[in-house]
């Protein structure tokens, strides 16, 4: 049995079973990562010493309880402060930056006795498509090294697809979960906007930001799910909602469910293979009974321009408090205090989070700021009403993840517009707040992951993880594995 290679329900069978216990488990994820790191490059701190420790008591006083979390292994992406252990949003300016509380998600894992193995690479303060922003190292898809693995979480993606963790926590701002568990073949899922508290995560866009789970499969992300849902009184955007089981309907089917289609999608650079996978989809729903409706999205091509504005308007504000003065980085040679500022500012940040910084502070300039900020708010009022008539034809909406599989590493890295544009399908859910989730559907001519997304209404978790369940049953992806 190889453990590393089993869903998180399937792990925690085996150890109520008995055939392994949680510190063999631990012990195996941890020569695993020593064996494939070094390939893939994916994390940036090891917690191998709390996480052998937490294990060997589960074991010694009889811990593991009914929780299906109880006992499993996971990676963290590092812009989710971790009490007494270094949080760096992978930038230089918080190289050495260890928090003094822990983020709600965090706490909430520990509750049910979760083991964290490690803190995982990312694009600097999430800013990226690639994972090739990070101030320390980029990290390679699994699937052909040459390549990336998206971004920002391309870590969690990386650590869940090459087996170094059951599960991992990510975060999406446009995307950022989503794009990346496509590219490297696993399940990524964006929570509706305030279901999972932000209280930790070190803000990039505080109104898009949302903590969402990297899984091996749809049932494992229902469980995450559970674990890491429900109110949180320190973040005041925080739902304050019953909290529910996203497992009890999980197998249901879509038999009943209304598939929509968004019209013209094709005409947004959609790979053939891409395309291909989204035709089998639509005949797998038609073949489970769902029925498929075109639906039009008016302002889809408007959406990413009005994200990037708001998303950078938001980072310069954000990103504002790290000047030297109370954490973090600080340059070593200045005149006077307005030198440190610049010096701080220029040497600790890297340049994709600085370009970000300055189309924010100009959209937000007097006498721009109703050309661009206020233009792009009314937008994203325009694209909250267009996916509710969405979702008055259908239950969910099927699109591609991304319009292509993994590209090379360095192939975008001079051309940021052709960049952002690798999040053309994702970053309209982040402006509406809704969540989505992506599968892994099939691989293309070069053995390389396509991923498709399922879109709800706000609070329509329980619908997507439904029709993915049913989704991936036809597709049966684990199949496939990167050949590391």
């Amino acid at each position: 049995m190889n453990i590393n290679r089993l869903t998180i329900h399937e792990t925690k069978e085996a150890l109520n079973d008995g055939k392994i216990s949680t510190e063999e488990l631990v012990n195996s994820y941890i020569d695993h990562i020593k064996k494939t790191d070094p390939k893939v490059d994916a994390f940036l701190l090891n917690c191998w010493g709390q996480a052998k420790d937490k294990a060997k008591k589960i074991d010694q006083d009889n811990q593991l309880d009914t929780n299906p979390l109880s006992g499993i292994p996971y990676a963290m992406k590092d812009n989710i402060c971790t009490k007494d252990i270094t949080t760096t949003a992978a930038s230089k300016m918080l190289y050495n930056f260890i928090p003094p509380y822990s983020a709600d998600v965090y706490d909430r894992l520990n509750d049910v006795n979760s083991i964290m193995l490690g803190k995982v690479n990312m694009d600097e303060f999430a800013m990226g498509s690639s994972t090739e922003n990070s101030a320390f190292k980029i990290t390679k898809n699994p699937w052909d090294l040459s390549r990336v693995p998206g971004g920002s979480s391309g870590g969690s993606a990386v650590a869940v697809a090459s087996d170094m963790a059951a599960f991992a926590l990510g975060t999406d701002t446009g995307g950022s979960i989503r794009q990346p568990a496509s590219l490297c073949g696993v399940v990524g899922l964006k929570p509706t906007y305030g279901l999972v508290s932000r209280y930790g995560l070190i803000a990039f866009a505080s109104s898009l930001d949302q903590i969402g789970t990297f899984t091996k499969d749809v049932e494992d992300a229902a469980i995450v799910l559970n674990a890491i849902a429900g109110h949180d009184p320190k973040d005041s955007t925080s739902l304050n909602l019953p909290k529910k089981d996203y497992f009890s309907q999980l197998k249901k089917g879509a038999k009943e469910f209304t598939i929509g289609i968004l019209k013209n999608y094709k005409n947004e650079g959609v790979q053939e293979e891409v395309q291909t996978a989204m035709d089998d989809a639509i005949a797998a729903y038609k073949s489970m009974g769902a029925k498929i409706v075109e639906v039009d999205f008016r302002y889809f091509k408007q959406a990413l321009a009005a994200y990037y504005i708001i998303a950078c308007a938001e980072a310069s504000s954000n990103l504002a408090r790290y000047d030297g003065v109370r954490y973090g980085f600080r340059a070593k040679d200045y005149t006077d205090y307005i030198d440190m500022y610049y010096k701080t500012r220029s040497e600790g940040f890297g340049s994709e989070v600085k370009r970000r910084i300055m189309l924010g502070t100009y959209a937000l300039s007097s006498g721009y700021y109703d050309a661009y900020y206020k233009k792009a708010m009314q937008v994203r009022t325009v694209i909250i009403d267009e996916y509710k008539k969405i979702f008055d034809q259908c239950d969910v909406l099927l699109t591609p993840t991304s319009a292509t599989t993994a590209f090379k590493i360095g192939e975008k890295m001079n051309d940021p517009l052709q960049m952002y544009m690798s999040d053309t399908f994702t970053v309209p859910i982040n402006i509406a707040g809704i969540p989505a989730i992506s599968i892994p559907a099939e691989l293309d001519r070069k053995g390389l992951p396509i991923g498709l997304q399922i879109v709800g209404p706000v609070l329509g978790e329980e619908k997507i993880l439904q029709a993915a369940w049913a989704l991936e049953n036809y597709f049966d992806f684990r199949k496939n594995q990167p050949n590391l």
